[in-house]
């Protein structure tokens, strides 16, 4: 029986391609081109399918066959999120099908999924692509075979007939549910693990209220976060072959951010992508030398000229085919070269081509990625890597990726008139405010409220006012206006706690909060509390539109200080709640939970630095920048605020330090090297840490998803306080690195956000560091680090008018400075170079890791 195939060619398919190939030919010499399209007519397709069987130099096919041979099942169980069994009806797409030979693999693992086999088959696949002949042979051979009989009442495989825009509308339009009989076992929450144990109901929005406030107020403004559609299929996505590279970066970006997967819900997309492998080898793929590339390439001449109304109007003797690989772009480009002055009439219009001796006319691009090319492609696409598997010979990956809850693009390049670091754009706020409602209003349950995960701070519930109110305080304070109603919240929540870890009734000037819990204010009028401060942000950036209040340097201050304040806020509250989790906190809801089991395999098979230390300085290394508070009241920079970096107190001022000659571990301390050293040499002189747990007699890492065991953790960098991680330096032979020499480290080999660093929810835990491979770069894994610098006053300090005691408070000699990031600080913090944290050298929950350093001996330098 014939497979169903789906037809959605539009009518004028063929004279919107045939208008492309006029106005592609009719661009002057050197700029013209033919639409990639036509190379995968029914003979390209078959010419392709020559390429991926005969052309062992084509390595893009054959690695990621590797790779779904050695570990398809793994890939299709991590789709599902662990699930060995398949619960719930799906939908399977595959964007440009092709043969299906490595498609075949997975759709054989998806029937693995499905316990038995029945009239109708819980999943569907789709192959979409442009001829309906190839897609009626390919799925026929799939059907015909022993594949086949495996896939029968489990697997239904269908077609779409058309081009990717074509299939992603269908897909928009509700083209793809059209099974009424869905079964809803698995709801968009039990996806991520929160089915069962979490006391939220997701029936609705009176009972998620209710559930957290048994107050009645009316009027509330407050709206929980939307969960994903429980009445639609959940989809995945399957684009492989490389095929993204024929998009231009720019494009690439905006095709994967229209794809129709649901934020938070379990949908993903398995996508290939070419490494930036060498010259020679990539020319070769392209160009084998068999010749079926070449007669590929020259198909399209004509497919062109079949289009136009004459399949012979190009005349193959007159073109050859050649082809470049640009290795500073990372782009392969394949050409059709003119060997003569020729003239090629169009038969269905007036039109002429006039094309020159040596012309080259451009027809095909295959774009590769480098590590920083895919993470910041799947930044700007609102795109999450899950998991990422990589052939033998490293030359291509498989990636799983989910549009989570929320994304914190790349940060956009500095200009003249924009700065990263400058004030924040009411999209940043609401990207902020999707964090701090997932962390406030889906992790921590009604039970948790009142508690307080770490003696040091105050109860959960105080911090979801103190957000706003101090966010208002300042607003009200800027514009001369009253506070937002309940106006007796700035009594409450204006300030936190900090408090001296070995004497905690020692502690700076903070609000007076309740001793009582019912003496609180409701959570119902906190949340409404925070909508309406949150709508005055929203009416002072259209304010600041229509000119009716003008932008000044202090305004952008108070938005940059309270937009920071609150990021600050969201990880001190995760470190927090990282204490409870596996005993009340919920894991992160609309992220998909990681597969601990093969994430850990991948991390124990990494690569290592093939020395353990790097040699830096000696160096002049500068820190801070100029940024004056005063400045702002100053007529001459008062509005001087496009491009202008902002930053904190203890930033102000550019120092320069010179820094001696010193060797410096590539990675900090990891978990299994501190467990080591905890367990032998380290014993009696340090504590457990607070980032692990003994479990059962067995000691794990804390996780926000629960303790995972040690295996599992080994090769993250251990988080712990300076005092023991400065023991473990001491016993070892070296010490804590300065902040000047940190700063140095991180200036010559951080890879940042958009390189992949472990910022920005990237992740919801550390992963191991990457530093001190073929180039040096990477990141260090998502922690802050400890540096020996005391925190403290320093020459031309100024405290902050807005915030006087941000840095005073705490100039006590308690304190050490530390740099970098968490996987829980966003990316303007973490990007920031002048940008300094802060902790108590014994404090032990915030997510602060170390590295070590060897001083160099006079001789060494010499």
């Amino acid at each position: 029986m014939s497979p169903q195939i789906i037809q959605l060619h539009s009518e004028n398919a063929n004279a919107d391609i045939s208008a492309q190939i006029v106005a592609g030919l009719s661009r002057p010499a050197g700029q013209k081109k033919l639409p990639t399209m036509l190379l995968y007519n029914e003979r390209g397709l078959q010419l392709y399918d020559d390429i991926t069987t005969k052309a062992t130099e084509y390595y893009p096919f054959g690695a990621e066959e590797e790779i779904l041979k050695n570990k398809v099942d793994e890939i299709v169980q991590t789709m599902h999120h662990g699930e060995t069994r398949v619960f719930t009806d799906e939908i399977i797409l595959e964007l440009g099908a092709g043969a299906l030979r490595k498609t075949s693999r997975i759709l054989l693992s998806l029937s693995r999924l499905v316990n038995a086999a029945s009239t109708r088959a819980p999943i569907t696949y789709y192959a979409l692509d442009l001829e309906e002949r190839e897609i009626v042979r390919t799925l026929g051979e799939i059907s015909a075979s022993e594949i086949g009989e495996s896939l029968q009442g489990k697997v239904d495989t269908k077609g779409l007939c058309g081009t990717y825009d074509d299939g992603l509308k269908f897909v928009l339009e509700g083209g793809l549910n059209v099974n009424d009989n869905i079964n809803p076992v698995l709801t968009s929450l039990s996806l991520f693990g929160l089915g069962d144990i979490s006391p939220i109901s997701s029936t609705g929005t009176s009972t998620f209220i209710s559930s957290w406030d048994s107050s009645s107020e009316e009027d509330s403004d407050y709206s929980p976060i939307s969960t994903p559609d429980e009445a639609q299929l959940p989809l995945h996505i399957l684009f492989l072959g490389s095929s993204l590279g024929n998009f231009s970066r720019e494009e690439a970006v905006e095709f994967l951010g229209s794809l129709p997967l649901r934020a938070g819900s379990g949908d993903t997309l398995l996508i290939g992508l070419d490494h930036n492998n060498d010259k020679a080898e990539i020319e070769e793929a392209y160009n084998d030398p068999q010749g079926l590339t070449k007669e590929f390439i020259m198909n399209g001449l004509r497919a062109a000229g079949t289009a136009l109304g004459n399949e012979d109007m190009f005349k193959q003797k007159n073109w050859e085919y050649v082809n470049r690989y640009d290795s500073g772009r990372r782009q392969h480009e394949a050409f059709l070269r003119s060997k003569c002055d020729h003239r090629v009439e169009d038969p269905s219009s007036p039109a002429q081509f006039l094309f020159l001796k040596d012309e080259l006319v451009k027809i095909e691009q295959s774009y590769k990625f480098s590590e920083s090319d895919a993470f910041s492609l799947f930044s700007g696409s609102n795109l999450r890597p899950i998991q990422r598997w990589t052939d033998s010979s490293k030359r291509c990956s498989l990636w799983l990726l989910e549009r989570p809850a929320f994304v914190f693009p790349p940060l956009k390049r500095p200009t003249t008139r924009h700065n990263p670091f400058g004030m924040p754009t009411t999209e940043q706020w609401q990207q902020l405010w999707s964090a701090w409602d997932c962390i406030t209003q889906r992790m921590i349950p009604p039970s948790m409220l009142y508690q307080k995960p770490i003696d040091l701070r105050h109860i959960c519930l105080f911090y979801f006012g103190h957000i706003p109110t101090f966010l208002d305080i300042h607003l009200s304070r800027l514009l001369q206006e009253p506070h937002t109603e309940p106006e007796i919240f700035k009594y409450i929540f204006e300030r936190g706690i900090d408090p001296n870890v070995d004497d905690p009734t020692q502690c700076h000037v903070h609000s007076t909060v309740p001793e009582k819990d019912e003496d609180w204010p409701t959570l119902t009028s906190i949340l409404q509390f925070q909508t309406r401060v949150r709508a005055r942000v929203l009416k002072l950036y259209a304010d600041i539109d229509s000119n009716r209040i003008s932008l000044t340097r202090k305004v952008a201050r108070v938005l940059f200080m309270t937009f920071e304040h609150e990021a600050h806020h969201a990880e001190t509250l995760l470190y927090m709640l990282i204490q409870r989790a596996g005993t009340g906190t919920l894991p992160p809801p609309g992220f998909a939970i990681p597969p601990w089991r093969s994430l850990a395999a991948i991390w124990d098979s990494a690569p290592l630095p093939k020395t353990k230390t790097v040699t830096l300085g000696p160096a002049e290394v500068t820190l801070g920048h100029d940024d004056a508070e005063t400045d702002d009241m100053d007529p001459l920079f008062a509005k001087d605020v496009d491009g202008h970096e902002f930053g904190w107190d203890n930033e102000h001022g550019v120092r320069v330090v010179q820094v001696g000659k010193f060797s410096i571990e590539w990675r900090p301390v990891t978990n299994g090297e501190f467990f080591e050293f905890y367990l032998r040499k380290g014993k009696g002189l340090v504590e457990i840490p607070a980032s692990w747990v003994k479990d059962d007699g067995e000691i794990k890492v804390r996780t926000l998803y629960g303790p995972v065991p040690m295996n599992v953790a080994q090769h993250w960098p251990v988080i712990a306080s300076y005092n023991d991680l400065s023991t473990y330096a001491a016993v070892k032979g070296g010490r804590i690195p300065t902040e000047a020499e940190l700063r140095l480290f991180y200036d010559t080999f951080d890879s940042g956000y958009g390189g992949g660093a472990n910022v920005g929810f990237r992740n919801w835990h550390p992963i191991p560091a990457t530093t001190g491979l073929e180039h040096g770069s990477g990141s260090n894994g998502g922690v802050w680090e400890w540096t020996s610098t005391l925190f403290d006053t320093y020459d031309d300090f100024v405290p902050s008018g807005l915030y006087p005691g941000y840095s005073v408070d705490f100039f006590d000699g308690a304190h050490q400075v530390v740099i970098g990031a968490s996987y829980a600080t966003i990316p303007r913090i973490a990007e920031r170079k002048t940008f300094r944290n802060w902790y108590q050298r014994n404090y032990p929950y915030a997510w602060v890791g170390g590295r070590v350093v060897y001083d160099v001996k006079q001789e060494e330098v010499l």
